[in-house]
């Protein structure tokens, strides 16, 4: 728990609220139900990553393929990219065998986008050693048809005015969630804020929250996020886990620990991703469904920083999924 926050959030009440979202959630999981397909629209990349446990080199990864594999563990996705002609055959397979949908991914010639980063022991701190656009430095995220009517919309981490290029295809979509980044807090802070006022859910991390605030209190800042125009905000706090406002007021949710870390690298888009699957196919209110989301969505991004890239993340089924939801709840209950 961070420093500052109301009393009324004390760790006896999030952790009574995660053991009985943690229920209600599987509960809600084995009965059947309106499955909605998820659209995901954003990076497709190659990833060279250095850490001090290792290095691995051209790892699949990008916004959506992070989001979409995880997505995929509870709904059926679509997923809306672009790669280069160099970009890999079994990257491909590796999606297909998740029975994502890439009648949107565009391939074009050219290199595909590429990412080389590195952290320090303390992986909170990570810095970049090179950025390759390729094709993803033109990409325009137009639809196919089929996709305009899909119910669930996940804006991945692209620029905000793709992201409103996306929306502006759309045909009625009945939930639509944000991600961002502080490259686009600066550069773009105009077409951001255009497009919150079209979207049902922001997540953004805390530093962006307070760039885009100016405050630093996480919890003092979350007013001045919705009057931008969205109902829900999720706030990603790292592996102090994520807070989420909405017209109910405030639900903590801690992260899952680990005793190892090999790599985080898109954690926050695996958590956005399983969130956006989970909330996909459960029941209810669009707050209580948020909430036991977020119980998933924190599982299954833990999964992700168990290995290099999705090496991880692309081979767990629902057991190991539900198992550590249900270690989640045991270690939350007293």
């Amino acid at each position: 728990m961070s420093a500052g926050l109301p009393a009324a959030l004390g760790f006896s009440t999030v952790a009574a609220a995660v053991s009985r979202l943690a229920a209600e959630a599987r509960n809600d999981s084995t009965v059947p139900g309106e499955k909605m397909t998820v659209l995901i629209v954003g990076s497709t990349a190659l990833d060279s990553i250095r850490t001090p446990g290792g290095e691995r080199d051209r790892l699949l990864g990008g916004s959506a393929s992070y989001a979409a594999v995880a997505a995929s563990y509870f709904a059926p996705v679509r997923m809306v990219g672009v790669v280069g002609d160099d970009f890999p055959s079994r990257y491909l397979a590796l999606y297909r065998r998740r029975g994502i949908d890439l009648t949107g991914l565009q391939r074009q010639r050219g290199t595909t986008f590429h990412w080389a980063g590195e952290y320090e022991a303390n992986m909170n701190r990570r810095r970049t050693l090179r950025t390759e656009l390729g094709v993803f430095e033109h990409f325009r995220p137009d639809l196919p048809s089929d996709y305009r009517h899909t119910p669930m919309v996940l804006l991945g981490n692209i620029a905000p005015a793709l992201q409103q290029h996306v929306l502006d295809q759309m045909e009625r979509p009945r939930w639509v969630a944000a991600d961002t980044m502080d490259l686009w807090l600066q550069t773009a802070r105009q077409d951001l804020l255009r497009l919150l006022r079209r979207v049902d859910l922001f997540i953004l991390n805390d530093s962006e929250a307070a760039e885009l605030t100016g405050e630093l209190n996480v919890v003092a800042g979350l007013p001045r996020l919705h009057a931008l125009g969205p109902r829900f905000v999720i706030v990603k706090k790292g592996e102090h886990g994520a807070i989420l406002s909405g017209p109910g007021g405030l639900f903590v949710m801690p992260a899952y620990p680990l005793r190892r870390v090999v790599d985080p690298t898109g954690a926050g888009d695996t958590f956005a991703g399983a969130l956006m699957g989970f909330l996909a196919v459960s029941r209810g209110d669009w707050e209580t469904r948020l909430r036991r989301a977020m119980v998933y969505g924190a599982v299954v991004a833990s999964f992700c920083c168990e290995g290099f890239g999705l090496t991880r993340l692309s081979r767990l089924d629902r057991k190991a999924i539900e198992a550590r939801v249900a270690q989640l709840k045991r270690m939350t209950r007293f």
